[in-house]
């Protein structure tokens, strides 16, 4: 059922399978291409440092894309910004995949990541306008669980068709799924039914809207330390540890199977208490707390070590969705898709700046040093987004009148309820 009580359309899950697909694709090229670094290595003779460039550019392109695509889903609907915005995402690949130097291949990944930039905004304005408010969380949480699971599948499979091929065709099937996600979009994609703002809902442009900067702000904190614990997590119990890479990247695997059943959990939880932001801060700062205690403890044998850092890196890696829907919630859908975009900038801004700051630190002191200034940033984005929390708790009053008047005095019985409306 929908807020007003009306039946809820079924095709809303469509939307949410056809929001997946797209988000697999964003998924596959941020977390999953990577895999190919040796790849890349051999077949254009790259120093790692290039290969470190290589990466970041197409994150930089992502970067750059957010906000235009968002706001050009506001503008014209979802459809037209997946349908364009994916194919040319394809097509980035094809010059990647065609590429003859460092330089076209660096000019293909970027316009791959500029243009996959447009499934971030897009797919999820679709979902929040399908669903209630009621099913938000639970539905934008299993969306981004997408983001992780495109990595993975892509970090298993594209490795191995290359080596049955050559680097060529991994790029061009991975355009090929680009594509096939921007024709489900095209065909399958529908817009939501309207639906008004509310009386007297604040209807601030988000580049205008302190409380998205805040919200973006205050993400961008969290996820400073989940990039770190992502980034770093294989490396730390490789030197530190002595675990193999092997080893240490099963544990890296955990944390985000982990981190995806969390994010689903978390939205669950976030639709049963009518809230996102209190949930966002305290999922936030119980991950900082926890990850900075596996620093602290980071003399424990592996076996009681390892479990603690798998449980903080999975609940500093599952917050993401509930930021996500809050970004949308209080920009209203007519801006979401510029609300949410705004929101991932500052996060992506600083979940890029996170890494190099880590490094510097742990190769000048240790990874616990590191680990531990790192897991301060988490709490700082719970201070951040306190009050964020109380804004939070006045538009639900507002929702809960609008409701008592809409359905008005409650029924008593053999008085009817036209005698009881007029004094």
């Amino acid at each position: 059922m929908s807020e007003d009580g009306t039946p809820a359309p079924r095709y809303r899950w469509v939307v949410l399978a056809v929001g997946c697909v797209a988000t697999l694709v964003t998924g596959a090229l941020r977390q999953g291409l990577p895999a190919l670094g040796p790849e890349f290595r051999d077949a254009f003779d790259l120093s790692l440092g290039q290969i470190g460039l290589l990466f970041s550019i197409q994150s930089v392109g992502f970067m750059a894309g957010l906000l235009p695509w968002g706001a050009l889903a506001d503008r014209t609907g979802e459809r037209p910004v997946l349908g364009l915005g994916l194919t040319a995402a394809a097509g980035g690949l094809a010059v990647s995949a065609t590429a003859g130097t460092f330089g076209w291949l660096l000019a293909g990944m970027f316009l791959t990541g500029l243009m996959a930039a447009s499934a971030t905004g897009a797919s999820g304005r679709a979902v929040m306008g399908w669903f209630s408010r009621t099913e938000r969380g639970l539905v934008l949480g299993i969306r981004q669980t997408a983001i992780t699971i495109g990595g993975a599948i892509t970090a298993l499979a594209l490795p191995l068709l290359v080596l049955a091929t050559d680097l060529t065709t991994g790029l061009l099937a991975l355009g090929a799924f680009s594509l096939f996600a921007a024709v489900t979009s095209v065909v399958l994609m529908r817009e939501p039914p309207p639906a008004p703002a509310p009386p007297g809902f604040d209807a601030r442009p988000p580049m205008k809207d302190g409380r998205i900067w805040r919200l973006g702000f205050g993400s961008g904190l969290i996820v400073m330390a989940q990039a770190a614990v992502v980034s770093f997590i294989v490396l730390f119990l490789v030197d530190d540890h002595g675990l193999s890479t092997g080893q240490a990247a099963l544990v890296l695997a955990a944390i985000q199977l982990v981190a995806a059943a969390a994010r689903i959990g978390a939205g669950v939880w976030s639709d049963r208490s009518g809230k996102r932001i209190a949930p966002l801060r305290q999922i936030g700062a119980a991950g900082g707390v926890l990850v900075g205690l596996g620093a602290a403890l980071d003399g424990l044998p592996n076996a009681a070590l390892i479990p603690l850092l798998i449980v903080g890196g999975a609940a500093i890696s599952s917050w993401n969705g509930l930021s996500f829907t809050a970004a949308a919630e209080i920009a209203g859908r007519a801006r979401a898709g510029t609300a949410m975009s705004l929101q991932n900038t500052l996060v992506a801004v600083l979940g890029a700046a996170s890494g190099p700051l880590f490094g510097l630190v742990a190769d000048g002191a240790s990874y616990r040093v590191a680990f531990l200034l790192v897991a301060l940033a988490p709490l700082a984005g719970w201070w951040v987004l306190g009050p964020l929390e109380g804004e939070e708790e006045e538009r639900a009053q507002a929702r809960r009148r609008r409701l008592r008047q809409h359905q008005g005095p409650p029924e008593v019985p053999g008085i009817p309820r036209t005698v009881r409306s007029h004094p």
